[in-house]
């Protein structure tokens, strides 16, 4: 199979970097060669942080090219806007509602774009960009921080309409990430905003043959 790029964007204390180690651990539990690496710029200071993650037979890099990624998970939108050039044609964004107004803006006069202008630019560049309110889901479940786990839930559920995926995913594979690579006492909330996430996602109805 072709090697399956991800991409995970955001900033400094959303989480970004634990979201790219599950979805590298449920690679692996695929029977995927998986390889991933990290750029965290001025994370602790609110800066931008990526992660990518590979799937594939055999994967050679660590990361993607622009215009290479099959899967954008945005945890800010300007931050997916800011990595829109990574997509390629075919990609699937998801992008968390949340604007976290960047020192550029703040402080340096530029504008954050508008959603119309950031819904136009992925509906111009990808065949699907999905909005959802992540941070609100989180927030809703009394644990905001779990909005990474709640964006992860939703890329579950879009994986399962993957058409070129030539693997099969369970939720017990996702599961046993969280599992093993969230802290024991926080292991239930994360469950329970993994399956909230995947709710948020209805999948197109398929047609009968």
């Amino acid at each position: 199979m072709k090697t399956i790029n991800f991409l995970l964007a955001g900033v400094g204390g959303q989480g970004t970097i634990l979201a790219g180690e599950l979805l590298a651990h449920v690679g692996l539990a695929m029977g995927f060669e998986v390889k991933k690496a990290e750029v965290h710029g001025m994370s602790q200071r609110g800066g931008s942080v990526t992660s990518h993650v590979r799937w594939g037979t055999r994967v050679f890099a660590p990361v993607a090219g622009a215009g290479e990624v099959d899967f954008l998970l945005a945890f800010e939108k300007l931050e997916g806007l800011r990595n829109i050039h990574m997509l390629c044609p075919t990609a699937i964004a998801l992008i968390n509602q949340e604007n976290i107004i960047p020192i550029s803006v703040t402080s340096q006069n530029q504008v954050y774009p508008t959603d119309g202008e950031i819904q136009g630019a992925f509906a111009k560049t990808i065949q699907r960009a999905i909005f959802i309110n992540a941070s609100d889901t989180a927030k809703r479940l009394g644990v905001p921080q779990t909005m990474n786990v709640v964006l992860i839930g939703a890329l579950a559920a879009v994986l399962e309409e993957y058409p070129a995926a030539e693997f099969t995913q369970s939720d017990t594979i996702w599961v046993d990430a969280i599992t093993k690579r969230v802290p024991a006492k926080y292991a239930e909330l994360n469950k329970t905003a993994f399956f909230a996430g995947k709710s948020l996602i209805t999948l197109p109805q398929k047609e009968n043959v």
